[in-house]
């Protein structure tokens, strides 16, 4: 049996990450609102071209009825929730590990963003809003006198 080195570093680095977790779920969460058992924040991917923004966020078992998409004082804010299924008669639940409950998102949306076309698609648990940029006037050019 080999001798393993402890490295405190490593459980601090550890410790904290969850704490910076903890402090972005809280950050997230409507004003005022208790920040329940099971709250969660689902992952988000975002990216952009020439062309436009795109936000992905994984919402597995979130029905989009559940979901709620809007622009205001240019920010995004996704907002919805992910419902527990309990049928007790028929299945005795071990542990719950995932998370359940309502969720809130909120992103500043750059000037660039053409607020009138942006679109908001669901597919296989995957939110995607597209974020198209307005068309950009070309460099004017001043002559000095």
């Amino acid at each position: 049996m080999g001798m393993v080195k402890w490295d405190p570093l490593q459980e601090l680095g550890a410790m904290q990450e969850r704490m910076n977790r903890l402090f972005d779920q809280s950050r997230g969460r409507v004003y005022g609102a208790p920040l329940a058992a099971g709250a969660w924040q689902p992952a988000v991917d975002i990216y952009e071209d020439a062309e436009e923004i795109v936000v992905k966020m994984e919402l597995p078992e979130v029905d989009q009825k559940d979901i709620d998409v809007r622009i205001e004082d240019q920010t995004l804010i996704i907002e919805g929730e992910r419902r527990l299924e309990r049928e007790e008669s028929r299945y005795n639940y071990h542990r719950v590990e995932r998370s359940y409950g309502p969720f809130h998102r909120i992103f500043s949306l750059p000037t660039s963003v053409d607020q009138e076309q942006v679109r908001a698609s669901c597919e296989m648990g995957v939110l995607k809003v597209v974020l198209p940029k307005k068309p950009t006037a070309g460099a004017l050019r001043i002559e000095v006198e």
